[in-house]
């Protein structure tokens, strides 16, 4: 197995001379500094090919495993990001058919697999993998995606161009790549903080959603859903009814079996450890498989109310792992962010991101590949929000009511006029389940319908999940598990790990569990109004429950606090009238009202906002200037 840690490419109707792609590649170079390859080739039809690789080597280091990978006939060329965790299983089944191998990569396994069962190789695999792969007999190129989005992979589509890559950066190095912000997925990040697939913050460029594969042929793309989160829960197995205990045991075995295999590597592996639920379950099945102690690394912050530090402390000093336990100051923090821009190339304002970038420095220090525990809140009931969102449904009569009054007297007009507080005029937003789960951008395009040119209106796709499930939490569990969990949480630990050439693998993301999760009775994941029941009851067979069972606490930085006491020094001239005119993309009065707010009446929902644009506009100044 290889990691290949970047790719990018293109196929199009002109001629370029292969130093582009070297310059597109090398924006990318702290994705796989070890190694890179190219391969580029015009054809009789007039289409040139060009594929190139940055490699970050983490099994089989000979170079056997250099890419762009030929088929032995040359017709299969292949350039891959990810891994394919079963590629030894899979490998021994093509063996069987008469297939033979010169390595030991899971890169030629994808040939040989597509050369056996076609595009519908795909469904044999498991792991992370953002593939591109050229069938010369058929001229066909594909884009593929794995299931759950956890590598990353975008493409620009223009005229018969396509271009592709797993950061935006080498789609811009493009030279007939034209920059022209899509206002809607601006409008998008404004309010999650993030732009969700297939959206990016340029037009003609796209994300290719998770569970996708992408063909191109003759000039034209299709793309086919291969798996997803929806039809797996829409045509979920009925369960015959089992125990407690029973449940517990499958979960638990599945666990062992998807931490085992992300624990195969040539490289320093460890594991990210918070001492939440997550993090301490997968490095407590890592040391149960390891045969020495694991390396366990957690960061620690001055101020109280982010530290985690200490928990985490405690649960590997009773697993018995190697600590790396490192304490950072706010300066060393604050260093970071005019880097955001750098390794989020479209905007992206997650303030955790910061964190996950300092961890991942410090585990870089001593591994290579890192396990952690992303996905658990998300397929398990975690989050505080899915608690608090049943206490909305309380509200649900009020809301109606006064909905019916502004269809008379215009009582919401009214609230804004006198600026009444956010959470009044969320009432309005809370009169059906379906709006208690989006009444956070609903809200929200209610205060600042007017802060950009040009209006917003959510995607239907975030109405359509809601009737994938009659269950209230689980409406807003399966959003999140499409939604926020690849376009924030992924794309956060991807960019910030790769951003020092460290490569994150997620064993609660591995689809066997997704899809053991989805067929769960949602009473093993959230009961007595306790979240994560069946994590936690695992967690408690390897550590006791006194030191993992307390409220849960986000990772993060106290950002905003840091904005607060230096808005001038970070805002630099980005909020002055003459620029914000300037870009012909905000209203600058609705921009220094939110100044105003921000500097004189505190309010998180103000300071999220302040965050939010001014990582905004340092990507802007960044890329656009």
């Amino acid at each position: 197995m290889i990691k290949i840690c970047g790719i990018c490419g293109f196929y199009h109707k002109k001629i370029l001379e292969e130093k582009i792609l070297y310059n597109m590649n090398q924006t990318i170079h702290h994705r796989g500094p070890d190694d890179e390859g190219y391969y580029i080739k015009s054809f009789d039809n007039g289409y040139q090919l060009g594929l190139a690789q940055k490699r970050l080597s983490i099994i089989d280091l000979s170079r056997l495993g250099h890419q762009p990978m030929l088929s032995q006939d040359g017709n299969i060329i292949v350039v891959f990001n990810g891994e394919i965790y079963n590629f030894q299983e899979l490998k021994k089944k093509l063996m069987s058919k008469g297939y033979t191998f010169k390595s030991n990569t899971d890169t030629e396994v994808i040939i040989y697999a597509y050369k056996e069962w076609g595009i519908d190789c795909v469904h044999q695999f498991n792991g992370m993998f953002a593939i591109a792969l050229y069938d010369k007999w058929k001229d066909e190129l594909y884009l593929i995606r794995d299931r759950m989005g956890i590598k990353p992979l975008y493409y620009y589509y223009n005229e018969k161009d396509l271009v592709f890559a797993s950061e935006l950066k080498p789609i811009m190095m493009y030279p007939y790549f034209h920059k022209e912000i899509n206002m809607h997925a601006l409008n998008m990040y404004l309010h999650h903080q993030y732009i969700a697939a297939p959206h990016t913050i340029f037009k003609n460029t796209y994300k290719l959603t998770p569970g996708c594969y992408l063909k191109y042929k003759n000039g034209q793309i299709s793309e086919v859903e291969y798996w997803s989160i929806s039809d797996k829960f829409a045509n979920k197995r009925t369960k015959e009814f089992k125990n407690e205990k029973e449940y517990i045991k499958e979960l638990d075995d599945l666990l062992l079996d998807s931490v085992s295999l992300r624990m195969i590597s040539d490289v320093p592996l460890g594991g990210f450890l918070s001492g939440g639920i997550d993090s301490s379950l997968v490095v407590a099945l890592m040391q149960k498989v390891s045969s020495s102690p694991v390396k366990s690394f957690t960061i620690g912050f001055e101020e109280d109310s982010f530290n985690e530090a200490l928990y985490a402390k405690k649960v590997a000093k009773y697993l018995g792992t190697e600590h790396h336990e490192t304490y950072l100051s706010v300066n060393k923090a604050k260093e970071l962010i005019e880097k955001i821009p750098t390794f989020y190339d479209e905007p992206f304002a997650d303030s955790s991101q910061l964190a996950t970038m300092l961890v991942s420095i410090i585990a870089k220090q001593h591994v290579t590949v890192i396990l952690s525990g992303d996905g658990g809140d998300e397929l398990f009931c975690g989050y505080s929000r899915y608690d608090n969102i049943i206490r909305l449904k309380k509200y649900m009569k009020i809301s109606k009511i006064l909905n019916k009054v502004d269809n008379i007297l215009p009582l919401k007009n009214f609230f804004f006029k006198y600026n009444f507080n956010r959470n009044y005029i969320k009432l309005f937003n809370l009169d059906s389940e379906n709006s208690i789960i989006n009444s956070d951008y609903l809200t929200f395009k209610d205060i600042y319908k007017n802060l950009t040119l040009y209006p917003y209106n959510l995607d239907s796709k975030y109405f359509d999940i809601l009737k994938l499930s009659n269950n209230f939490q689980e409406k807003y569990m399966l959003q999140d598990m499409i939604i926020y969990l690849p376009d924030d949480i992924l794309t956060k630990v991807d960019r910030a790990s790769m951003s020092v050439s460290l490569e994150a693998r997620t064993p609660l993301l591995d689809y066997r569990v997704v899809e053991y999760a989805l067929n769960l009775p949602h009473h093993m994941k959230y009961k007595n109004s306790i979240k994560k029941y069946i994590l936690k009851e695992i967690l408690y067979k390897y550590v006791p429950k006194k030191l993992v069972d307390r409220p849960k606490k986000g990772f993060g930085v106290p950002i905003y606090k840091w904005l607060h006491d230096d808005f001038r020094g970070y805002s630099k001239n980005f909020f002055d009238k003459s620029y914000i005119k300037s870009q012909e993309i905000f209203k600058f009065q609705e921009i220094d009202k939110i100044i105003y707010q921000f500097k004189n009446k505190p309010d998180p929902n103000i300071d999220k906002l302040m965050w939010t644009l001014l990582v905004f506009q340092m990507w802007y100044d960044q890329y656009m200037n």
